[in-house]
């Protein structure tokens, strides 16, 4: 933990570094304002190990840029967003032979996934190279991220998994199952985490994004940003006496986002 949040400390000193630059590039004073939407690809990273898909949801929301200078080609501003973000898992339920598991009371294939609704406030470096006032921009983001969960959801189509230990428990007994098998049941034997509410809502980790901006004179700025975050902390806790050694998030981001200037450097 302690080296997680000297990770955070170290970019956040890293974004005051480069725009207190200003005095060894040419200076700029530019600020804009924007508006994102996008799409996500989302899971968790469990340990103990948990199966899982991709689960996929949206991303919205604010944006604020201030460029403080050009250092030889390279345009250095200071980006910050608040954004709603749809996260979370969902689990691949399979047999020994990786086929659907169906659950003995509904006669359907069991299946399982956690919504977890975040406002996130990532602050980033970001670094562009190309055209200034117009044209075609390429571009980077770097830099720490934080999140405080505000809900989540459930969604599933059982209440009891077909599991070895609820088998052996006899609590499929009425449908004549007291013997569990690997070719019906499921292989993953982790199934704490699907009754465990999240226990820690506020979450922090790094994000790296690269894209393309195109700027078009008097309209605005128009950029198309892929993203990955990986989160340091954890939902549930992580000590030697609680289930799981880690549960931290890890997202892909695809982002269309448009830009005003409100404060333009002449140049």
């Amino acid at each position: 933990m302690r080296k997680q949040l000297y990770t955070i400390i170290a970019l956040c000193l890293m974004l005051f570094a480069l725009n207190t630059r200003a005095q060894v590039g040419d200076y700029r004073n530019s600020f804009s304002v924007g508006v994102s939407g996008g799409y996500i690809l989302t899971k968790m990273s469990f340990v103990t190990a948990v199966p899982q898909t991709m689960l996929g949801g949206m991303t919205g929301g604010v944006s604020f840029r201030y460029t403080s200078e050009k250092y030889f080609s390279t345009l250095c501003a200071i980006q910050a967003e608040v954004n709603y973000t749809q996260k979370g898992w969902k689990e691949k339920i399979e047999t020994y032979d990786n086929g659907p598991v169906i659950n003995p009371k509904t006669g359907v294939a069991e299946s399982y996934q956690r919504r977890i609704n975040y406002i996130e406030i990532p602050i980033f470096a970001h670094l562009s190279w190309g055209k200034e006032g117009k044209g075609i921009n390429g571009f980077v983001n770097l830099g720490p991220q934080i999140g405080f969960c505000i809900g989540e959801s459930t969604k599933k189509n059982y209440d009891i998994p077909y599991t070895k230990a609820n088998t052996e428990k006899g609590a499929f007994a009425e449908q004549g199952i007291t013997q569990f098998s690997s070719h019906q049941g499921r292989i993953s034997i982790v199934e704490a985490q699907e009754t465990m509410p999240v226990e820690h809502k506020f979450d922090y980790g790094i994000t790296f994004g690269a894209g393309v901006e195109a700027c078009i004179n008097k309209v605005g700025r128009f950029d198309l940003e892929g993203r990955f975050y990986y989160g340091l902390g954890n939902i549930y806790g992580d000590s030697k006496k609680d289930y799981f050694g880690a549960s931290n998030h890890t997202t892909v981001y695809i982002k269309l986002s448009y830009f005003y200037d409100l404060k333009k450097n002449k140049h």
